[in-house]
């Protein structure tokens, strides 16, 4: 994955409850919009549930291809993947159907956009017949 410092935006939207998206111990000593940049005691920050956390990057073809192969491999070998930079990690358990969305603007500046959305896992079980 790339450096974070690279990243173009980063925003995190708040939720239901006013706690930071991260766990780390100066949360609360900064404003909710700078995002993970502080890291724990024992590594990056941890993007807990809850909340919402985004970062956009800009890469060039080969990066983001290593980034999109080493996703799908994840995709395939699994339910869980692990995000994560040196500031941030986010767990993800992720369930299915997984939605693919291609968007094809080909007026003006041509464009393709490519959204895969992974839903959670939920733990639920079904209820006994009886």
């Amino acid at each position: 994955m790339t450096d974070p410092d690279d990243a173009v935006t980063g925003d995190e939207a708040p939720d239901a409850d006013d706690s930071p998206a991260v766990d780390s111990p100066s949360a609360s000593d900064r404003d909710e919009e700078d995002g993970p940049s502080s890291e724990t005691a024992s590594g990056p920050a941890l993007i807990r549930s809850g909340r919402n956390f985004e970062r956009e990057y800009r890469l060039d073809a080969s990066e983001a291809g290593t980034f999109l192969i080493e996703l799908g491999e994840k995709l395939q070998d699994g339910d869980e993947l692990r995000l994560a930079t040196d500031e941030w990690e986010l767990p993800f358990a992720f369930g299915e159907p997984v939605e693919l969305e291609v968007d094809f603007e080909g007026t003006g500046e041509p464009s393709l956009e490519i959204e895969v959305e992974l839903p959670g896992r939920t733990d639920d079980t079904a209820p006994d017949v009886r």
